[in-house]
């Protein structure tokens, strides 16, 4: 046998040419350790919960991890691309055009809300360029299409199989299984929050631990599995993904996605245009007989779930596993007959219709009369609905536009173009929303996320890098449509498709969720569409042959930047490594110094880290408070400084910064800066509640000073913030009902003894009893509340009132409460 392979590559004068590709062992070689790579990480990243990007320490280890594997990748890409890479089609064009996305982040650092989560999106869109050009270049194959198709199908049957195993209650088998290189969940024994129960009832997560993030990445393993079957001519193929889809099917309902319920129909119908007639006929009839007989077995399985969250039982588990696989062998028995006895004769007749102008349409627009057909079905009172388990019918039932889930979404996007309208051109950075979404947000929800994968990248690149993406993305359809409708009979089976399949579904589901904020999936879509723009047929219309003697530069461009990459990479990684260092030092050890090195090590890798700096200011000013030495609130303060230079949004260092200024007992510079961060967190109570404390107490220090007109200026100002929350209270009184506010907001005990102080010191004593009368019903355990009591009680003493349960209530607790009180009420004011 030749030690030569020949590999398939788009010919540069049409059709397909067969290139002796392996001259040099070397080619052969990069080929496959891109491959292997590839495989690495879709088997490995979803099991760090799917690399979920939270902006924050606890998910950076595996993303920097990955990182550095996306270094290497693009250093094998760099070297690959000295044999492989020409300027003669558009695709060329595209894999150099890929670099404008994150070169769009880089630029947007300019204006970064937070310079920590902007770098790591350049990063992570880095590592999205290099698996582009991965896809790009193991596609170009028919061998490299199938093996990564392959990968992508076995690597999501894992998931799904490993989700299942948690919901009939195997779960710690199922995290012993993957244990060895999962995520590290400590004192976990099983795979956190693969199941989570809640309000909604219990959802099937798996390696997501995000219930909507799965449910899209099902769509595409469905929509893909099920095209892999309608097309495949090989009876293994067939029964492999066959015997799979019923798992994925039922995987898919379990999630109580209600917004992939939504979103289904419509990839269903996006991929069904791009389909000949005949090829959509045969699709359609396997997604039939597949809901058909997965409906069949739904409930029992469901109901297995939801009881084995309550308690474990074997034989419930071997029941919920009978009904499964007995359901997944009927319907690959039924895909192989149908394949082998009808599909060719049914799409032979077939023909004439397919060959019609605007026949692909045909089954697409009866689809959307279906639909509308089972939407009334499903929510009229027909009963079609109890055929579903109770949770997933009640998830049903509450598809509707006055539901919390769909207003607040519909608050996000307005809120996210509040924020655009502020950065239009380059953008707030990566994680802007992350960091500023509190700033523009019309309530007090609590979302990191904007819910809308297309709106959260506007605000973060403006209009100038979503143009890029916009234009990137069109490209790489117009590639694939034109040349994919061009295709020779070497792609019969139609395998680049499930490419296009598994890019539409994640790009249409997250338009409604923040499925690609899983770093993972992001991976994922982009190896799609690298693999996607492989099957070019377009020519680009340049000086090709002049420019083919500069091809060297691309190549030697991306070998820089993957030794740049790939060390700045380790560099993060490390970093990371010592902070976790320095955390399990602080939590056994006193010995600061054994804390501070690895420690300092962290800062001097990842310089400006908010989580980092963090850390070491509080124990900074644990030293300091221990020891009263300057040097520690001095290097607490200059730290806090510099990292607010870079983080001017991290809600927890302007904590800091507020104690270090009170802590000197600087209050007027506490007071001020409280006040000027109000409007960046509006709806954050704990605020205005220091504003009108530190406003009181500032007063009463000005009043003992008998300065009584600075002392009445400081209580106006208290008396102004607090007609703020009023005003706000009476914003949230407007919200629609079924909208729920988020996070409290409103008088709270510390807000209300304070003004009640003042209302008492000025003799208001019908206004201080008023206010103060909002917060004595708690517990008397907690000073706050004694406090507001005792002047409570000593207003209404001043308007010959009494609340003698209360008084009692009070003495029983703390008889020298009375003595406080008598003080008060007689006190000279």
């Amino acid at each position: 046998m030749s030690s030569k392979k020949k590999y398939y590559v788009p010919s540069y004068t049409g059709g397909k040419q067969a290139l002796e590709d392996e001259t040099d062992s070397k080619h052969s070689i990069l080929f496959w350790i891109l491959t292997a790579i590839t495989a690495i990480i879709l088997f490995w990243a979803p099991f760090q919960k799917g690399l979920f990007n939270g902006n924050n320490f606890d998910f950076e280890r595996s993303i920097y991890s990955t990182l550095v594997w996306a270094g290497i990748t693009l250093l094998l890409v760099a070297i690959y691309s000295y044999y492989q890479w020409n300027f003669r089609r558009l695709s060329d064009l595209l894999s150099i055009g890929i670099w404008l996305i994150p070169l769009s982040f880089i630029i947007s650092l300019g204006s970064a809300a937070s310079n920590y989560s902007a770098t790591n999106m350049v990063y992570i869109t880095t590592a999205y360029a290099a698996f582009f050009l991965v896809g790009f270049f193991i596609a170009r194959s028919q061998s490299g299409s199938r093996i990564l198709v392959h990968l992508i199908m076995a690597s999501g049957y894992v998931i799904v199989w490993f989700g299942l195993m948690n919901w009939f209650g195997h779960k710690e088998t199922a995290y012993n299984l993957v244990s060895w290189f999962a995520a590290d969940m400590p004192t976990m024994k099983e795979y956190q929050d693969a199941i989570m129960a809640d309000h909604n009832g219990v959802r099937l997560t798996s390696v997501f631990q995000y219930g909507n993030a799965y449910a899209a990445f099902l769509i595409a393993m469905l929509l893909c599995g099920l095209y892999i079957i309608s097309t495949s001519k090989k009876r293994i193929e067939t029964i492999y993904h066959g015997f799979m889809l019923v798992p994925v099917f039922i995987s898919f309902f379990l999630t109580l996605s209600r917004g992939a319920l939504v979103i289904i129909p419509v990839v269903f119908i996006v991929i069904m245009l791009i389909m000949a007639f005949n090829k959509q006929v045969t699709y359609l009839l396997h997604t039939l007989v597949l809901a058909v007989i997965a409906l069949v077995v739904l409930s029992p399985i469901t109901n297995v779930g939801v009881e084995q969250v309550k308690q474990y039982n074997g034989g419930l588990a071997a029941k919920g596993w009978l009904y499964l696989l007995a359901a997944s062998v009927i319907f690959t028995a039924v895909t192989v007959l149908v394949n082998h006895l009808l599909r060719t004769k049914l799409e032979q007749k077939l023909e004439r219709v397919t060959a019609a102008r605007y026949s692909q349409f045909y089954i697409p627009a009866g689809s959307v009369l279906a639909g509308a057909l089972g939407v009334f079905l499903l929510l009229g009172n027909t009963g079609i609905l109890n055929l579903f388990p109770e949770n997933i019918k009640q998830r049903i039932e509450n598809i509707n536009f006055q539901q919390n889930s769909v207003l607040e979404r519909g608050t996000f996007y307005k809120d996210a173009l509040k924020l655009y309208a502020d950065y239009p051109v380059f953008g707030a950075g990566g994680g802007a929303w992350s960091a500023m979404y509190e700033k523009y947000q019309n309530n007090p929800y609590v979302s990191r996320q904007a819910h809308n994968f297309f709106l959260q990248y506007l605000v973060e690149v403006g209009t100038v890098g979503f143009i890029i993406f916009a234009l990137i993305l069109a490209l790489v359809f117009y590639i694939f449509i034109r040349s994919y409708r061009k295709k020779t009979a070497e792609d019969s089976e139609g395998v680049y498709f499930v490419f296009f399949i598994a890019a539409v579904s994640l790009l249409i589901h997250s338009s409604l969720d923040f499925d690609l904020s899983f770093v993972y999936l992001g991976i994922l879509l982009f190896l799609c569409l690298g693999a996607m723009n492989s099957i070019d047929e377009v020519e680009w219309k340049a000086p090709k042959e002049a420019i083919q003697k500069y091809k060297w530069a691309y190549p030697s461009v991306i070998l820089v930047i993957s030794l740049l990459y790939f060390f700045n990479s380790i560099q993060l990684l490390n970093g990371n490594r010592n902070f976790d260092a320095a955390r399990a030092e602080a939590s056994t050890n006193k010995n600061v110094n054994e804390i501070f090195t690895p420690l300092n090590k962290a800062l001097s890798q990842h310089p400006g880290h908010p989580d980092y700096s963090a850390f070491k200011i509080d124990i900074l000013y644990q030293l300091y408070n221990q020891t009263k030495d300057e040097k520690y609130y001095t290097e607490a303060v200059e730290l806090t400084k510099q990292t607010l230079l870079k983080e001017p949004f991290h809600r927890s260092l302007i904590d800091r910064e507020l104690h270090g200024l009170t802590v000197k007992e600087r209050l007027a510079e506490a007071l001020e800066r409280t006040n000027q961060e109000i409007p960046n967190f509006h709806w954050d109570i704990s605020l205005y509640e220091k504003s009108i404390t530190l406003s009181t107490e500032l007063g009463m220090n000005e009043r003992e000073k008998k300065n009584e007109q600075q002392a009445n200026a400081y209580w106006d100002q208290a008396l102004n913030t607090y007609k703020q929350i009023e005003a706000k209270v009476a914003e949230l009184a407007k919200l629609p009902e079924a909208q729920v506010q988020g996070r409290a907001f409103g008088v709270t005990a510390p807000i209300s003894l304070a003004l009640g102080e003042i209302h008492f010191y000025r003799g208001n004593y019908n206004e201080a009893e008023n206010i103060l009368r909002s917060s004595i019903n708690g517990s008397l355990d907690e000073q706050v509340i004694v406090a507001n009591i005792r002047w409570y009680l000593a207003a209404l003493q001043k308007q010959d009132k009494n609340d003698q349960p209360l008084m009692d209530k009070l003495l029983a607790k703390d008889p020298t409460e009375k003595q406080k009180i008598e003080s008060l009420v007689n006190a000279k004011l």
